[in-house]
């Protein structure tokens, strides 16, 4: 099997690249620099622009299967140009690969688009579902709708459509852990606001897994990329804190601190979104990391 990956080369691709070679899938790969490419048997680079729609349409010879991670980044402050740089990125990269495939011969029967649960809305009490009818009216709710209507697109064009709604990612490597992880090593570690909002948290294997799984049993559909156990933001900083034995015991960050210090993209760390992942798992999917506790001794430990 042969699959074509949009950015392969960051936090969450780079753990796909890796599980797909240990299963003998070829990885084909999109990327924006051309010193990144790379041209190994079984992990070929192609150029692509997708602001500019320019594509090196030879990374679709023998693809059967398309996973969609390309994006800007949500972590950088949030201006109103970024902004919509962040949506931008998203729609363009999924309108050049539509597009391109419109044009050519090809064998490509699946994509399988990264998503967020930023789509759901923020609640203390609810446990949301893929078939949530209700989007987060927020900026990141309105990315999502948009990236995922994008998706639904290639119906058009007969494929098969996933998408991974992606959780709170726990990896060594970037995502969120690290920047929890400096201020409790300090000895400064502390929940924001009431510490009582839902963190619906991944590991980076276990995700990168769950692409794998769709992928190969040619699931459609919409999945939640979250562990089967959230936390409360409060749990969540204990948890770290007592992984790297370190001491817990300042009062919480209060909200308008941090929406001073962040701007629009305090939500992040204050939004509360309680993710099932039991769709995943009755499409016969096992987590390594069901409990939070040994996933960060995993990473931490």
């Amino acid at each position: 099997m042969t699959v074509l990956i949009t950015g392969a080369t960051g936090l969450i691709g780079g753990e796909i690249v890796k599980q797909c070679h240990e299963r003998d899938i070829t990885v084909h790969y999109l990327s924006t620099s051309r010193e990144k490419l790379s041209t190994e048997p079984n992990y070929k680079g192609f150029y692509w622009d997708p602001k500019n729609g320019s594509i090196d349409l030879g990374c679709f010879q023998n693809v059967e299967s398309i996973i969609n991670l390309a994006g800007a980044s949500i972590s950088k402050r949030w201006t109103t140009s970024y902004k919509k740089e962040i949506l931008e990125s998203r729609l363009q990269s999924l309108q050049l690969l539509k597009v391109s495939l419109s044009k050519i011969e090809h064998n490509v029967k699946h994509i399988i688009s990264a998503s967020a649960i930023g789509v759901y809305p923020d609640s203390l009490t609810n446990y949301y579902e893929e078939d949530n009818p209700k989007s987060s009216s927020t900026f990141l709710g309105e990315v999502v709708e948009k990236w995922e209507d994008k998706a639904d697109e290639f119906k058009e064009l007969d494929l098969k459509i996933s998408k991974i709604r992606i959780g709170l990612v726990l990896s060594n490597d970037g995502g969120a852990l690290p920047q929890i992880v400096k201020p409790v090593k300090l000895g400064v570690g502390a929940a924001f606001g009431k510490g009582t909002q839902w963190q619906s948290w991944i590991h980076i294997d276990d995700l990168a897994s769950i692409f794998i799984h769709v992928l190969q049993n040619q699931l459609e559909g919409i999945f939640n990329g979250v562990a089967p156990n959230p936390v409360t933001n409060n749990d969540l900083t204990k948890a770290v804190a007592k992984t790297l034995k370190k001491p817990f015991f300042l009062p919480n960050i209060p909200k308008f601190f941090m929406k001073l210090v962040l701007g629009e993209m305090h939500i992040l760390l204050f939004e509360s979104q309680r993710v099932s992942s039991k769709k995943i798992e009755d499409h016969e999917f096992q987590f390594e990391y069901s409990n939070l506790q040994p996933a960060l001794e995993d990473l931490l430990g």
